[in-house]
């Protein structure tokens, strides 16, 4: 079993060495759930996986569900208005703790020796605890509601949503390996979720963008150059928990103030003990067996500075 995490390049440069790295013949599952209408649309990625292909559709499954069972679909609608909801009221707890956080972090003495006996050293340790506070209260209030859309929308007792469950795992069982693209971290989440989809740990996976971080425990979105300027990092969701001890960035150039390294400090501090790992353009970090931070994987230190292999 191999865990393979990739940056974002062309499918016909990074999954065909990759697959074929791992030695396989045989049907690939393929997860594209993100792509949603464009699921279909994997011509090009079956020609890099050697034909070998299998889509398991599950955005198009996910849309049959909604269509063919309505209680389920008037519930998913209220967990969405309720998630957005929350979302909204973690996003003003984080930004007024992040202001404070980094307002702290200016006092903070530059050298080192009088930064670990001053108060506000002490003081910035507690901050980024508060905020560490805030996103696991987020998580929670985020699992409850999944809870009450289980119960509300009768996930366990829907014909509908159990005859897709019994064909995804039909479609699975004979794979030899998996392959999760990128697109909407969202909707791939949501039907990941819905169908109950487990990945066998004895089964390889290759994963990038969206479907990469699906993978990891703690799911981050982040956009430091957004259309409204700078957005604090928060987390979206729990993620399949293939790959432990991970924050995964993809794009992590193009959406990063790589040159803010108080920023980045900031990051690593707040997800700690986790590695914040970028994945950009050309990344291929193999996890092997064992799940281990492969020593290519680029990496933002608490002082945020990006270190790979042996400087990490």
């Amino acid at each position: 079993m191999r865990t393979i995490l990739l940056g974002p390049q062309r499918f016909t440069v990074r999954v065909t060495g990759a697959l074929r790295s791992l030695e396989t013949e045989g049907p690939v599952a393929v997860i594209n759930a993100g792509w949603e209408e464009r699921e279909d649309d994997i011509g090009e990625l079956d020609a890099a996986l050697d034909n070998r292909a299998r889509n398991l559709r599950l955005f198009h499954r996910l849309a049959d569900v909604l269509e063919k069972d309505p209680g389920f679909a008037l519930q998913a609608s209220r967990f969405r208005d309720r998630h957005d909801e929350l979302t909204n009221v973690y996003r003003v707890r984080l930004q007024h703790a992040m202001g404070g956080v980094y307002a702290v972090q200016r006092l903070v003495p530059s050298h080192p020796s009088r930064a670990r006996n001053s108060a506000a050293y002490r003081a910035l340790a507690d901050a980024v605890a508060g905020i560490r506070a805030i996103d696991t209260w987020y998580l929670a209030e985020v699992r409850r509601l999944y809870g009450e859309l289980e119960v509300d929308g009768g996930v366990n007792s829907s014909d509908v949503i159990a005859w897709h469950r019994a064909e995804v795992r039909a479609a699975q069982n004979d794979c030899v390996a998996w392959i999760l693209p990128g697109g909407n971290i969202r909707t791939l989440m949501s039907a990941l979720r819905l169908f109950d989809v487990t990945i066998p740990h004895e089964v390889s996976v290759i994963a990038w963008s969206a479907g990469a971080m699906a993978l990891t425990e703690r799911i981050a979105l982040f956009h430091d150059h957004g259309p409204e300027g700078s957005q604090e990092t928060e987390l979206f969701d729990a993620g399949l928990g293939r790959v432990h001890g991970v924050v995964a960035f993809p794009h992590a150039r193009r959406r990063l103030r790589m040159d803010d390294p108080e920023r980045l400090g900031m990051l690593a501090l707040r997800f700690e003990p986790a590695e914040c790992v970028l994945l950009d353009d050309g990344a291929v970090l193999d996890f092997g067996a064992t799940g281990t931070i492969p020593l290519n994987a680029r990496r933002v230190g608490a002082d945020g500075l990006i270190r790979a292999g042996d400087d990490a």
